[in-house]
């Protein structure tokens, strides 16, 4: 079965041509407040992530303000173990996840002096591996996105010193395939979500001349449907929040005019709910707030005027991180 088989149909809503930014705006701010929902209560696992998306998204769109900032902050500290790192919500085992999520929220309402950052920083050094990679958490699991997460985590706390940069990167660059992408550990397979983690993680320690640019991009912009969507992986369907994943990649290599750009923000527009607000993963799905950001962060790359520019290896405001005088090295 060919790709062609796998795509989805954009329906030609007048609605759906423009970003319905006022409604995701309301869509985000008001989420979290339905917490005697049944979906409140079994997703806590996310909580953490799920804030930083519904932040992240609001700040994209300028209305950061919407969120009480207090509340928020609380929320974060109390998520911290002595540890250093965070879990996802309070009593939730710490995680490298929910660690940056948890330093990128404090960056995004310049809090970062609300935290230990000190210990945070052992957190995260002591879960880095001989050969360079990092656990997620204590129980040993390893993938590059906690690559990615590590030294993302260090460089926004400006300790990216405090690993083993140089083993960081052999690990990423024994992940990388013979098509110029990489999977979650040496030998998997390429996956576009895999792929932003290790760029960014190699954007971040300055070391992106080792990909194979050209290979690479032909990889990920073959990820572009004829529905205008971008899947993960070959024979997948189309999902928005590839628009991230991939986007993200092709931006951070200097190819990401090649793909069909009008295409593509068809089809994230095509995903919004017209009533509610919120993007979902494809056209007349249920919305969430992790799609939503990723829409809207993907049409930021795209160069739309409403929105924020969105830094594509840290998937926040660049605004965010001026302070911080934080440049990962793109291509």
């Amino acid at each position: 079965m060919g790709t062609q088989e796998k795509d989805v149909k954009v329906p030609d809503h007048e609605g759906r041509r423009c970003l319905l930014a006022d409604k995701h705006i309301d869509f985000i701010a008001t989420y979290g407040k339905t917490n005697n929902e049944y979906e409140y209560y079994i997703t806590e696992y996310l909580r953490m992530s799920g804030v930083y998306w519904g932040l992240t998204a609001l700040d994209l769109l300028n209305n950061l303000d919407r969120m009480d900032r207090q509340e928020v902050l609380e929320f974060v500290k109390s998520c911290q173990h002595p540890c250093g790192g965070f879990g996802a919500a309070p009593r939730h085992d710490p995680h490298l996840l929910y660690t940056l999520s948890a330093i990128q929220i404090l960056t995004l309402y310049d809090a970062l002096e609300e935290v230990d950052t000190a210990t945070c920083v052992r957190f995260v050094k002591e879960l880095q591996q001989p050969d360079g990679s990092f656990f997620g958490d204590k129980w040993g699991e390893v993938d590059t996105r906690f690559s990615f997460c590590a030294v993302a985590c260090l460089s926004l706390l400006g300790q990216l010193h405090a690993a083993n940069i140089d083993k960081a990167i052999e690990f990423i660059l024994s992940c990388m395939n013979f098509d110029g992408g990489f999977g979650s550990q040496p030998g998997s397979e390429s996956h576009a979500g895999q792929i932003y983690c290790c760029v960014g993680a190699l954007a971040v320690v300055g070391a992106l001349y080792h990909v194979d640019v050209d290979t690479l991009g032909w990889w990920l912009c073959e990820r572009q449907l004829p529905s205008g969507g971008l899947n993960g992986r070959p024979e997948k369907l189309p999902d928005v929040c590839y628009s991230w994943w991939v986007l993200a990649s092709l931006k951070m290599i200097d190819r990401i005019h090649w793909i069909d750009k009008d295409k593509l923000i068809a089809f994230i527009l095509a995903c919004q709910d017209e009533e509610t607000g919120g993007i979902a993963d494809r056209p007349g799905d249920m919305v969430d707030p992790f799609h939503t950001l990723f829409g809207i962060a993907g049409l930021s790359l795209l160069g739309h005027e409403s929105i924020k520019k969105v830094n594509p290896v840290f998937c926040m405001p660049e605004t965010s991180l001026t302070k911080l005088k934080v440049k990962p090295i793109l291509l």
